[in-house]
């Protein structure tokens, strides 16, 4: 038993930490019209995962280290990113698979780069900070670092033509960034999320048997907000969600249409599972 545990302390100690309490990150708010939309620049909403770049690890935004492969990182600059790990429109479930992996696939992580939007720097202006993170992806020598484009946005007319076109192409939905914005954690209105949706996240209380064709299988999940009140979701879910649902203790995300008179989201329908935990160690 000491042999184990000196054992596992000098692998702490080589490794480095796979867990910190959650970094805070700069969240957005939901966009509606009437956004003074000369104050920002949009860009395409990606369906990947979160991911900070501390100059050593990439993290999650639940505070885990994704264990990617050496090589994937080995050419990232020497300055904290702020960005999202993609594999292409509509590839969210096999992405999460590959990045929550204790032992990297190198094969699967070659699918993967790191896009990034930000670079975390204090008392900088966003439109400065781009700038700045454009010349870092250029001098890199990566090929899985990327850069999210950024542009200006005429008015909402022409914000919503841009999101029908993305969303009639597979994607999630649009982004807009406050171009004079410091870089501070929390939610505000300084970033904006544009979608055909509204989004939430909830954690699973208890799973609902079904009935019919769904006997034997997942009916429903049992789910609590944040504010902790309690409501089912019952749609949104693939025959292999059903047959091997999230988790009691899980935190998903869930899409809805507004909310009913008495606060709770209206249609919700699964969407996934947050993908902050990395699969067990025990897996290597």
């Amino acid at each position: 038993m000491r042999c184990i545990a000196a054992l596992l302390l000098i692998l702490v100690f080589v490794a480095g930490p796979t867990y910190s309490e959650p970094r805070p990150l700069p969240l957005a708010n939901v966009y509606q019209e009437g956004a003074n939309l000369t104050d920002y620049w949009v860009s395409e909403k990606l369906d990947g995962v979160r991911a900070y770049w501390d100059v050593e690890k990439l993290w999650s935004r639940g505070g885990h280290v994704y264990q990617s492969p050496e090589w994937f990182t080995e050419d990232f600059p020497v300055h904290p990113l702020d960005g999202e790990l993609w594999m292409g429109r509509g590839q969210f479930a096999e992405l999460s698979g590959i990045v929550r992996m204790a032992r990297p696939d190198d094969g699967k992580w070659r699918q993967v780069a790191f896009h990034v939007f930000d670079l975390p720097a204090a008392d900088v202006p966003f439109f400065k900070r781009y700038e700045r993170l454009k010349q870092l992806v250029q001098a890199s020598e990566s090929s899985y670092l990327k850069l999210v484009e950024q542009r200006p946005i005429s008015g909402h007319g022409a914000l919503i033509t841009e999101l029908n076109r993305i969303v009639a192409a597979g994607g999630e939905g649009l982004m807009l960034k406050r171009k004079a914005s410091l870089y501070l954690a929390g939610r505000s209105d300084d970033l904006l999320k544009v979608k055909t949706f509204q989004d939430a996240e909830a954690v699973v209380v208890e799973h609902i048997e079904g009935q019919g064709k769904y006997e034997g299988l997942l009916g429903s999940l049992l789910v609590e907000l944040p504010d902790g009140r309690r409501f089912r979701i019952g749609s949104g879910f693939t025959d292999e969600e059903r047959a091997n649902p999230p988790q009691p203790g899980q935190q998903i995300t869930f899409k809805h249409h507004g909310y009913t008179a008495t606060g709770l989201p209206r249609f919700a329908s699964f969407l996934r599972i947050r993908p902050d935990e990395p699969e067990a160690a025990s897996q290597q």
